[in-house]
């Protein structure tokens, strides 16, 4: 028996029409991607019976996981992620960010200014920026600095598409552009580097595992707040439907500003992490990142229409970003062939949005 009734109105439920939440469709592919891959380590002659995520070999870790693998799966994707998780929220809201690359670099720029150190084995530090007064400074500022130039890139992005009606597209391409600009002139185009010791331990303390922490920290953090708190219930409603959330009562203005801001402030972060990472700045730093943290958005299920998605399809998303990327790099192929998939795979995630919008729509 198909039908139940539910016996209020006439109201009948139907089995068939029921549908698993969008994130379990997103790991099923996680997982078939991986079987595809360790497929393919069996089936070539030139890979040797290799695999991509096993390692057999438990003398090695302890673990039948290939760790050394895993850990460079996530961390490749993980400064990447923490732009993610922003550009999230503003797709949700209805919106596009196409600055946070240009962000990351101009950000980078600037808090390596404050992060350096005096003295490279005994001499004066042969990148200073500054004089003496910028010198050793707590490792406190030069993150503040990086937090506060995020966060007024994303304010600026907010004001432009709350208040001059600008459409989001435009105006973070002019951000995206001005940035850029902003970060060659820093310095006349020259890196930044020798930075405090604490500075470098933000992003490879703990092993080198601190990205990954800050990144899945950041995850549950934002998706417990668009999931439980009134600003999540807002910024789907924005997404959704925005006359309708306006008429409301919602300051969709106001709070149009608060998630550009945000993803600002994560831009400046993945900087933060990036910068004491490596160790230097460069104005070239960040390149396609707004890119990338987009496609994972879309990946995992993120609508570009708006008012649908999760930080949880995200984390997925970034997640089969890192195994394409890896899996590509263990099956020998060169990297080109990593940018023609990233695009093939972005359009089908899209195309396979509109198709559930369109089937929603039409079983509504």
């Amino acid at each position: 028996m198909s039908e139940n009734s539910h016996g209020i109105g006439g109201l009948t439920f139907d089995a068939k029409k029921r549908a698993w939440p969008n994130e379990v469709n997103v790991l099923i592919a996680l997982l078939a991607i991986i079987a595809i891959f360790e497929i393919l380590g069996q089936l070539l002659p030139y890979m040797g019976n290799q695999s991509l995520l096993f390692d057999f070999d438990t003398g090695r870790d302890g673990t039948i996981l290939n760790m050394a693998r895993l850990k460079i799966i996530i961390l490749q994707v993980s400064i990447t992620g923490i732009i993610a998780i922003g550009a999230t929220q503003v797709i949700i809201s209805g919106g596009i960010d196409l600055s946070p690359g240009s962000v990351v670099g101009l950000t980078a720029m600037v808090a390596m200014s404050f992060a350096q150190t005096a003295l490279v084995n005994g001499n004066p530090n042969p990148k200073a920026v500054f004089g003496d007064w910028a010198m050793d400074l707590p490792v406190i500022i030069p993150v503040m600095v990086a937090l506060g130039c995020g966060i007024a890139a994303g304010m600026i992005n907010g004001l432009l598409i709350a208040y001059t009606r600008i459409p989001p597209f435009i105006a973070t391409l002019g951000m995206m552009v001005t940035a850029r600009g902003a970060a060659k002139w820093w310095s006349k185009g020259q890196p930044i580097s020798f930075p405090t010791e604490d500075f470098g331990a933000i992003g490879n303390g703990m092993s080198g595992w601190s990205p990954v922490v800050i990144f899945i920290g950041l995850a549950v953090l934002f998706h417990l707040i668009l999931r439980f708190t009134v600003y999540g219930k807002h910024t789907y409603a924005i997404g959704s439907n925005e006359d309708a959330a306006r008429m409301s009562g919602i300051k969709v203005d106001r709070h149009k500003v608060l998630v550009y801001t945000i993803a600002g402030m994560l831009a400046g972060l993945s900087a933060l992490v990036v910068s004491s990472k490596g160790l230097t700045a460069q104005a070239g730093m960040g390149v396609m990142y707004e890119l990338d943290a987009i496609a994972m958005t879309v990946i995992g299920g993120v609508s570009l229409s708006g008012g649908r998605g999760s930080i949880l399809g995200t984390v997925l998303g970034a997640l089969i970003f890192g195994v394409i990327i890896s899996g590509f790099t263990y099956l020998k192929l060169d990297a080109y062939y990593q940018e023609m998939v990233k695009g093939v795979i972005i359009v089908a995630a899209v195309v396979l949005d509109q198709w559930r919008r369109q089937r929603a729509a039409t079983n509504a």
